[in-house]
């Protein structure tokens, strides 16, 4: 599909034989050959740009392949083919939606809060461009151009090593376009993102009407986390009521402390508010973790997980659960944007991701990270006050984190390479499997991981099995761990967060490789000692060398610990003193 420009100043000189048969493909408040209209259409018309799909015949140009930039593209009754949409220095024109029109429901459900390729809008041009000239439907340059570089307005690559160019058959000529998120479809210079007309800013409403947002879940919470709880609650306040200072809030809470439980009430305060919600993270296994837990504490919440492979991409959720990949498509959707997991790999290295979630937002939003190892800049914010913030330092049961211990392993890889392991892991794996636990086993390489499945079946004859991103039965693997029936998990980084197993034992095989960061290791030994009947648990670092990185991470958790029992202190201190403060008094 081609689109040709016209410059509204252009329209207003149409005769008006040509007027009333272009009619359908003008915006509607051209009237009576009187544009524009007084407020109702911009008063710098000759600026601004009105696009039409594939003029009529009787006004195409003989000479369309001449090249454009030897014509004037706003020159009427010439006009070519839009050609390099990012090159255009005006603007494009958008009518404020027409009162008059009614809208189709499920154009509406597919472009709300997103930004789609025509390719991925299953209606027929002339609905779109109906919804278009009524003011619900807008589109924006696919590409940009900032300076001599080109800039793509989906994933914001700006990287000229991932920009390619092919010979276009829409625009008849070598046409840019880029490879850093065409896994979702071709953006090109010549392709215009189609977007509904943007929502207003809500303010707060009363909570009592909208009973579908209740929150069912009945749980307790404990002390450590009311207080991360209330605090965002505070702060979500000050958001609906404009009296907020800042707009970004980390919770920092240790591996195991509870964080969905802790969102529960601010998420039913910002549903009850009228905000659209979205909680994004970088892995498709905490989206599966996450969405029974959330359709269970608001039943009646109309709820839509995303995630790659999944299904039923575009429909409409009030409270939205994605992998930050699936984010590329929206466009200021959401009110409360809640990131899970933000250290998280890719979410950390892959700057689309970042520009995906920062796009999903609305001009006016509010922003909450939950992690349990931030950054230095993100501590560094927190310090200076520039982010509100709460720390977390207990787990919900109130005990410390299970403390790793580093252990030579010897020259590692080559005992692999000698399809043997070092006898030091396989004492501590036998110990486990005879006290009837559950082992998580993180190895450095996918590479090694068929070896060490093959190694620990030949030894011990258990049910083991081996996952990695890229497994098609990954899903079935996980599964089968959670419920017990696998007894020993090899896996890479990629469940390094996200999966619980109650009792699970936790080891690092290769501790010292370089993919083992801080904060890698730091979730690791979070998956053990998560359960309250169970809350012990060993983690250890098999190593050739301790690396900063392993020490880091020990500190790390070393330094939660002290902070936790200092709070544990201070909890037990004020619960006395409020206790002997309501004790009668003696008559």
């Amino acid at each position: 599909m081609r689109f040709y420009p016209f410059a509204l100043s252009v329209l207003n000189e149409l005769p008006d034989k040509e007027s009333a048969t272009l009619q359908h493909l003008l915006p509607y408040t051209f009237q009576d050959s009187q544009f524009p209209v007084p407020d109702r259409a911009p008063d710098d018309s000759d600026k601004s740009i009105w696009l039409i799909p594939e003029i009529p015949a009787y006004l195409q140009a003989q000479n369309e392949e001449q090249p454009t930039e030897d014509i004037n593209l706003h020159q009427f009754p010439r006009p070519y083919p839009l050609i390099d949409i990012n090159e255009m220095k005006t603007h494009f024109y958008f009518p404020p939606p027409n009162p008059e029109f009614t809208p189709g429901k499920t154009i509406e459900e597919y472009l709300r809060g997103r930004r789609l390729l025509l390719d991925e809008l299953p209606f027929p041009i002339e609905e779109i461009y109906e919804h278009i000239r009524n003011g619900f439907v807008h589109y924006h340059p696919g590409l940009i151009r900032k300076g001599r570089a080109l800039q793509c307005q989906r994933c914001g690559n700006e990287d000229k090593e991932l920009f390619g160019s092919f010979q276009c058959f829409r625009c008849k000529k070598e046409c840019p376009y880029c490879r850093n998120c065409i896994m979702m479809g071709r953006v090109a210079g010549c392709t215009p993102l189609f977007s509904w007309v943007p929502d207003k800013d809500v303010t707060l409403q009363e909570s009592g009407p909208h009973s579908r947002f209740n929150l069912k879940w009945t749980g307790n919470l404990s002390p450590f986390q009311k207080k991360a709880s209330q605090r965002l609650q505070d702060f979500l306040t000050a958001f609906l009521n404009g009296s907020n200072e800042r707009d970004t809030f980390m919770i920092w809470a240790v591996c195991g402390a509870g964080k969905t439980e802790m969102l529960f009430h601010s998420i039913e305060m910002a549903l009850k508010g009228g905000l659209n919600v979205l909680i994004a993270t970088p892995r498709t296994d905490v989206v599966l973790e996450l969405e029974p837990r959330f359709k269970a504490a608001f039943p009646k919440t109309a709820l839509k997980a995303l995630y790659g492979g999944g299904e039923d991409r575009f429909s409409q959720g009030e409270l939205t659960i994605s992998t930050t990949h699936q984010l590329l498509r929206y466009y200021k959707a959401f009110d409360l944007v809640i990131i899970d997991e933000v250290d998280a790999f890719p979410y950390t290295v892959d700057e689309k991701l970042r520009y995906a979630v920062w796009q999903a937002g609305k001009d006016r939003r509010t922003t909450v990270y939950v992690t349990a190892t931030p950054d230095e800049k993100m501590k560094k914010q927190a310090a200076e006050g520039k982010i509100a913030s709460v720390k977390v330092a207990r787990r919900f049961h109130g005990q410390p984190l299970p403390v790793p211990v580093p252990v030579w392993a010897g020259q590692w890889s080559k005992q692999l390479e000698k399809n043997r392991l070092p006898r030091p892991l396989l004492r501590w794996l036998r110990t486990h499997l005879e006290a009837n636990k559950q082992i998580f086993l993180f190895v450095p390489k996918v590479s090694m991981l068929a070896s060490v499945e093959k190694i620990i079946i030949g030894q011990f004859d258990v049910d083991t099995e081996s996952v990695h991103s890229a497994d098609e039965r990954r899903r079935e693997k996980v599964t089968s761990f959670r419920e017990g029936k696998t007894k020993i998990l090899v896996t890479t980084t990629i469940l390094e967060r996200g999966v619980t197993v109650k009792g699970v034992q936790v080891a690092v095989f290769g501790a010292d490789d370089d993919i083992f960061t801080e904060s890698a290791l730091v979730q690791i030994a979070g998956r053990a000692g998560r359960s309250p009947d169970e809350p012990d648990g060993s983690v250890v670092y098999f190593h050739h060398g301790k690396t900063q990185e392993m020490l880091k991470a020990i500190r790390h958790i070393t330094d939660m610990n002290e902070l936790g029992e200092k709070e544990v202190l201070y909890e037990g201190i004020k619960n006395r003193g409020e206790a002997e403060k309501n004790e009668p008094l003696d008559e």
